[in-house]
């Protein structure tokens, strides 16, 4: 006989999960005492705050293709966890979310700390289920790890019943994953999307997702390389195809660049793959016309509820993106100056102007250009700041990229200690603005517990950057609720047990990088940066001033 905490462990374990993140509660001590029998097979990594910790797991989900794991206790644990949730769902990565709930005996009393999963979360995640018998733990568990990772990948959010999980049964524990194919396109789709492509003027490729294999990647690069097709990343999924390659023309998403804008205006046809069409990729939907683009879409998702969803698709194809890629075979057409043009603005756009500012993070990302291992994992919260990770990097086809397409502050620290946590032995650097990282701060002290200590960059403006900018282009001079009075971030650190400096001059970047790179307990380096330097080519004085000018006109 077990009880229903260890038969959720064991099943978790026979499915292949390693690691957990989560924030102990009252509401599921039978799962806790049961990860205590799992050490080193399923191990808990404690955090200090379930927002943190929901955000390890979907960083987790997007690093690995596997669930990511929270486990936080009912009420006020869950609510935290929701940013994470909602970050999962957006990145569509898989997560699977553990969380305590009142007895059965009490539910729909308001009890203490109650709260409906389903209703709260029915739309915020992929599927919410609450287990009401002990019995049933490795059914429903079974299809939440398929739910997570078939399809469009997302978060599933299991409730869990404190006398549920203390009820005894026979019931047996899973034994193994189930084995679910990615979908393949028929022969005729696929010759049907090489037919349209042949026919095009200036074809475009848009790629993004979290699930791609490294053969699929390869596989759609051979073919764009070999087609002569250029292809543009959806927002913060740059790192899914090698940037070296002369086919890749950047990323679709904040801050986009006007070439960009200009690719996906000026395509005919767009090759869309695993991409589920969001705000950011299509500068507020006006790239492409709603419900009917001008430009012939053929869109290519592993979920039929993508394809058609945003824009009616001339070809829908419900394919996987690796077993899509492996299915084509080069085309040829006369958009070869397409291309090579695409390409060579995109490597003009790293040619940006000295910055106005103490430290100048046009030359730090120069530096770290230079000098980043080729399986670097960067990671990135939100703010303005992440034009730097996000804009002024080249990915190769080790290195990783983790970052939130909900644009959610405070991703980026505890991003990077899940990172640590599944390759310790690669370099990991969060870039992070001063209001990002105090989102998610306390997180130093999960890498310090865990051993799982990155380097962290903070952008240290004074000011929540991407607002700031908003008010002055909209409200030019009326600064409200945008400055910001910062603690001492190098003293912090160093009481988290990391090695910590503070970086006033961009000549002294490069030594205390290497200072950096060589600390065995991770790094913070608090890098001075003017609030003037808010974007790579315009201050934010002459923001100010061309909304100005602007109003004046009026």
């Amino acid at each position: 006989m077990r009880n229903g905490g260890q038969i959720l462990v064991e099943s978790l374990v026979a499915l292949g999960a390693r690691k957990g993140f989560g924030v102990p509660g009252e509401s599921y001590l039978a799962v806790l005492d049961a990860l205590h029998d799992a050490t080193g097979r399923l191990d808990f990594v404690l955090c200090r705050n379930e927002g943190g910790a929901a955000f390890m797991a979907a960083a987790w989900g997007k690093l690995t293709g596997e669930p990511g794991l929270c486990f936080v206790t009912r009420g006020p644990g869950v609510t935290n966890a929701s940013i994470g949730i909602h970050t999962a769902m957006q990145d569509s990565v898989p997560m699977l979310v553990f969380v305590g709930q009142v007895g059965t005996d009490m539910r729909g009393r308001e009890a203490f700390q109650e709260i409906d999963y389903r209703a709260v979360f029915g739309t915020m995640a992929k599927w919410a289920v609450e287990i009401d018998d002990v019995r049933r733990i490795p059914e429903i568990l079974a299809r939440a790890w398929t739910t997570a990772l078939t399809g469009r990948p997302g978060p599933v959010v299991v409730a869990l019943p404190e006398d549920m999980l203390t009820s005894l049964t026979d019931a047996a524990p899973l034994v193994g994953p189930s084995r679910v194919m990615e979908p393949a396109p028929s022969a005729e789709a696929a010759e049907a999307a090489l037919g349209i492509l042949t026919g095009a003027r200036a074809p475009l490729i848009l790629i993004g997702g979290s699930n791609w294999s490294a053969a699929g990647a390869a596989a759609l690069q051979g073919f764009a390389e070999a087609s002569d097709i250029p292809v543009v990343a959806v927002f913060r999924f740059s790192d899914q195809i090698d940037n070296f390659s002369p086919v890749f023309c950047g990323e679709a998403g904040v801050g986009m660049l006007p070439h960009v804008k200009r690719l996906i205006s000026d395509a005919d046809v767009i090759l869309a793959i695993n991409v589920r069409f969001g705000e950011m990729t299509t500068d507020g939907y006006t790239l492409l016309d709603v419900p009917v683009p001008r430009q012939a879409i053929i869109h290519v998702h592993a979920s039929d509820r993508e394809i058609g969803k945003i824009y009616q698709p001339v070809l829908g194809i419900q394919a996987g993106p690796n077993a899509f890629a492996a299915a084509l075979r080069p085309v040829q057409g006369g958009w070869a100056d397409w291309r090579a043009s695409g390409r060579a603005e995109w490597e003009a756009s790293f040619d940006a102007p000295a910055q106005p500012s103490p430290v100048d993070m046009v030359a730090v990302s120069a530096h770290l250009r230079d000098l980043l291992p080729d399986d670097v994992i960067l990671t990135n919260g939100a703010g303005n700041f992440t034009v730097w990770p996000n804009k002024f990097f080249r990915f190769g086809p080790a290195a990783r990229l983790l970052a939130p397409q909900s644009g959610a502050m405070g991703y980026g620290l505890p991003a990077a200690v899940a990172a640590k946590v599944a390759h310790p032995d690669r370099v990991v650097v969060c870039f992070a603005g001063d209001g990002d990282f105090q989102m998610t701060c306390q997180e130093l002290g999960t890498a310090m517990q865990a051993g799982a200590q990155p380097i962290v960059l903070i952008v240290n403006n004074g000011i929540y950057g991407t607002i700031r900018a908003h008010q002055e282009r909209n409200y030019p001079g009326r600064v409200s609720g945008t400055t910001m009075q910062n603690p001492d971030f190098a003293m912090l650190a160093r009481a988290y047990g990391f090695h910590a400096e503070r970086v006033e001059r961009t000549e002294d970047f490069p030594a205390a990088f290497g200072r950096a790179l060589e600390s065995k307990t991770g790094a913070v380096l608090d890098l001075v940066v003017s609030p003037e330097a808010l974007t790579p080519r315009q201050t934010l004085s002459q923001m100010r001033e061309a909304a100005l000018k602007a109003k004046a006109l009026a």
